[in-house]
C-alpha cells in the first residue's frame, strides 16, 4: 500500500509537525503529545480535554480551540494516549473551575483517563469524566465492555464546549454532556478496510461485494457482513437500527460521517437517503452536519448519528466555535 509518510514509527510526530505549522493558534507539544489552545488556561473557564488513538483525524486534536476542546492527547495510531499526557493537558487547561474528561468508551481510553483523574486530582486539579457509548450496532466488542464511543463524540465536545465558554460550572458542563450523549445514536458501514502505516496493508479483510454492517472506528466487527447494498438500502438499515434504540419525539442533529476513505459526492448522495427515511419516520431535522469528522485513516464508508435535541442543546450546538476541524459563528 502506498502512504504519505516517511516511515511508520514518525506517523503521529510528523502529523503534529504539520499540525503546529498549519495552526499558529495551537500549542502542540510534539514530544509529549499534547495539543493546547494557545490561550490557555481560560480564566473562570472550566477545561475540555479528551483523546484517544490517532487515525481518527479530525478527532480530536482537529477540535481544539474556542467553542469546542482546550486541549487534546493524541495516542498512537489506533492505540490510547498514555495518563501522563492526560494530566499534563488538564495542568495546562485549568483556570481553577476544574477539568472535564470525555472519554470514548474503549478499554485503554477508560482506563487511562481514569488513572489520569486520580493522578490529577492528586495535583488540586477538580476532574469530572463523561463517557461517550453511542455506537447501537454490537453490545460489546474487541476493544470495549458495553457500547463503543463514535461519531456522538462531535456533538458531546462541540455542546459542552460551548456550554464551558459560556462560563457554565463543571457540574453543569458535565451534566450537559452526559445528556448529549444519552441523546445520541449511532451506526457505521464499512465498504472496505482502513490501512494502518505499521501494517501496510488492511487491517480486516472484507471481500469484494461484501460490506460489513456495524463496524467500528478501528475496524472491529460489526453486526454481520452482506452483499453490497445500495446507498438508499444501507441508509433504511442504519438508520432504522438507530431509531429503534433512540426513540426520538423531537427533532434531532444529524451526523452523516466519512469513515476517511469515501467522497463528498457519495457522503453527500447518502444523506439525502438519510433524510428521506427520517421523513418518512417522521423524525424532523434540526441541523445536519456532512463529512469526515470521526474517521477510521482510509476505510471506505459512512456512519449516521442522531442526536435529540432540546433548545439549549441547539442553542449550544450553534453557538461559535474556531477549531481546525470544526468552525462557524463570529
Amino acid at each position: 500500500m502506498k502512504m504519505l509518510i516517511n516511515v511508520p514509527e514518525t506517523v503521529v510526530p510528523d502529523a503534529l509537525r504539520g499540525m503546529a505549522a498549519a495552526h499558529p493558534e495551537l500549542l502542540v507539544d510534539v514530544e509529549r503529545r499534547v495539543v493546547v489552545r494557545r490561550d490557555a488556561p481560560v480564566a473562570g473557564k472550566v477545561g475540555l480535554v479528551s483523546g484517544g488513538g490517532s487515525g481518527h483525524e479530525p478527532l480530536h486534536g482537529g477540535y481544539v480551540g474556542p467553542g469546542m476542546l482546550d486541549a487534546a492527547c493524541p495516542g498512537e495510531v489506533f492505540t490510547s494516549p498514555v495518563p501522563d499526557q492526560m494530566v499534563r493537558a488538564a495542568a495546562a487547561v485549568d483556570s481553577g473551575r476544574g477539568v472535564l474528561f470525555v472519554v470514548k468508551n474503549y478499554t485503554g481510553d477508560v482506563l487511562n483517563f481514569n488513572m489520569a483523574a486520580e493522578l490529577a486530582e492528586d495535583e488540586g486539579i477538580q476532574v469530572a469524566s463523561v463517557l461517550v457509548n453511542d455506537d447501537v450496532a454490537v453490545t460489546d466488542s474487541l476493544y470495549t465492555a458495553g457500547r463503543r464511543g463514535t461519531g456522538a463524540t462531535l456533538f458531546v465536545e462541540k455542546i459542552a464546549g460551548a456550554a464551558a465558554e459560556a462560563g457554565a460550572p463543571l457540574e453543569r458542563v458535565e451534566a450537559i454532556a452526559r445528556r448529549v450523549n444519552e441523546s445520541s445514536r449511532s451506526f457505521g458501514v464499512a465498504l472496505a478496510s482502513c490501512t494502518t502505516p505499521a501494517k501496510g496493508g488492511p487491517t480486516f479483510d472484507l471481500p469484494a461485494g461484501e460490506l460489513e454492517l456495524g463496524v467500528g472506528i478501528h475496524g472491529e466487527p460489526g453486526r454481520e457482513r452482506r452483499a453490497m447494498m445500495t446507498s438508499g438500502e444501507i441508509a433504511d438499515f442504519a438508520v432504522h437500527t438507530v431509531l429503534e434504540d433512540l426513540h426520538p419525539n423531537g427533532p434531532v442533529l444529524v451526523l452523516v460521517n466519512g469513515a476517511g476513505g469515501t467522497p463528498l459526492l457519495e457522503l453527500y448522495g447518502f444523506t439525502a437517503e438519510v433524510h428521506r427515511v427520517l421523513r418518512e419516520r417522521g423524525v424532523p431535522v434540526a441541523r445536519t452536519l456532512v463529512g469526515n469528522y470521526v474517521t477510521s485513516l482510509d476505510m471506505a464508508g459512512a456512519s449516521v448519528t442522531l442526536c435529540q435535541v432540546d433548545d439549549e442543546m441547539l442553542r449550544l450546538y450553534d453557538a461559535p466555535v474556531q477549531t481546525p476541524g470544526l468552525r462557524w459563528g463570529r
